[in-house]
């Protein structure tokens, strides 16, 4: 854990397991980052440069920020670098925090996440039972592969929240 916060959660060995394995994936996915970056800079130079921007290109930056996004939020649950909007928190008690981070968890976050899963699965499946490709001729082949992403990122999403929860209920009992 890099942040204090996640530090004050006590160890609990299978959370470390699932954190470390969100983890390793955040460090794979980041890369989509620097491939945007590269995607970006030959878009800018073919359409600046030589007047002939690509679909493909446009595309493929799409897809790229999409997959950084999407497995992002499981890094950032994990490492508790994720915007928190709560008024409260810093006035309540740490036990009381521990239980309003194990509502929020039960209660909201663990419901959206199997929503969106349970949604996205219809969705992958037809695209891939199509073969589904970009409407555009000159664009990206494999469209279904992108849409796998969502069930994909909110099951490691699933896997963080559940770390989460450990941590915080191991120190909830912990006093």
């Amino acid at each position: 854990m890099s942040h204090s916060d996640s530090n004050a959660l006590p160890t609990v060995p299978f959370a470390s397991f699932l954190e470390k394995i969100v983890l390793a994936s955040g460090r794979l996915f980041a890369w989509a980052y620097v491939a945007l970056i590269i995607v970006i800079l030959a878009q800018v130079v073919l359409r600046y440069g030589f007047n002939h921007g690509m679909v493909l290109l446009e595309e493929l930056q799409w897809h790229l920020y999409a997959i950084g996004v999407m497995f992002g939020v499981s890094y950032a649950q994990v490492t508790n670098s994720h915007i928190r909007v709560d008024l409260f928190h810093a006035t309540l008690s740490e036990r009381a925090r521990h239980r309003w981070e194990i509502f929020g968890i039960v209660f909201l976050l663990f419901p959206f996440i199997y929503v969106v899963f349970d949604s996205s699965l219809p969705f992958v499946y037809d695209a891939w039972r199509i073969g589904e490709t970009s409407a555009s001729p000159t664009g990206l082949p494999y469209r279904w592969l992108i849409k796998s992403v969502i069930p994909l990122s909110f099951a490691l999403l699933f896997l963080a929240s559940l770390a989460r929860l450990i941590r915080t209920v191991a120190a909830l009992r912990r006093g």
